[in-house]
């Protein structure tokens, strides 16, 4: 698990393909990689990756699956490329953010950037239909970082948009500040929320099942 509070940029440092996998070396920054060890969890834009190797106490090695490939950006970087990472949370540690798995569930476009005096605002286009899970004021994870919802708009036919607003301390521990309109961006939405829509979706689709024929046939008739 982690808690969505980006630790640092680290730099892919070498980069090596196979059919079906990819394997990455980052560079981390300093004192991010004490006590790193094998087998542990680290989360590389979002993506919970599972270190293979450790290189002195900078650098290690990670692989990344074929599915992550296709699902997130991970498939797109190039060597030299910078990633927000973060260690797996300890026991007892505090979360300043909300619980993330590194799960990604969609990659999201950057459809805008604006930069109002003291202020950084990325809006976020998200295909159906993921926007049934984004709600203002609500949690979302963009590229590992735990960020609020400052608005969000849901269109016909599931996709829609959300902003998040970035303070001097995020673009400074984070890649956001590079970021621009076209790029992808990897989004966990927060699970708590998903389970609370999906459980009232299946009620609902429950109880007004048996009814859908005769309610088309009634909007049918009124050109509804």
């Amino acid at each position: 698990m982690f808690t969505g509070i980006v630790q640092g940029i680290a730099h892919v440092a070498q980069l090596s393909d196979r059919s079906g996998l990819r394997c990455l070396r980052l560079e981390f920054p300093r004192r991010f990689a004490d006590g790193l060890a094998v087998g542990a969890s680290v989360s590389v834009d979002g993506v919970c990756l599972t270190v293979t190797a450790v290189h002195g106490d900078r650098a290690a090695d990670v692989d990344v699956m074929q599915p992550s490939l296709t699902l997130t950006t991970l498939g797109s970087l190039a060597l030299g490329g910078c990633v927000n990472v973060e260690r797996a949370a300890r026991d007892g540690a505090e979360v300043g953010g909300h619980p993330l798995s590194g799960h990604i569930d969609f990659a999201a476009r950057v459809a805008e950037v604006r930069r109002p005096d003291n202020n950084h605002v990325l809006r976020l286009a998200v295909p159906a239909p993921w926007m049934r899970y984004i709600f203002a004021k609500g949690y979302i994870a963009v590229n590992g970082a735990s960020l609020t919802v400052a608005q969000a708009q849901r269109e016909p036919g599931g996709a829609g948009w959300f902003e998040v607003w970035l303070i001097p301390e995020t673009l400074r521990m984070t890649t956001f500040g590079e970021k621009i309109a076209g790029e992808r961006l990897n989004v966990e939405i927060e699970r708590s929320t998903q389970a609370v829509v999906d459980t009232v979706r299946d009620a609902v689709a429950e109880r007004l099942g048996p009814l859908l024929p005769a309610l088309e046939a009634f909007a049918r008739e009124r050109g509804l």
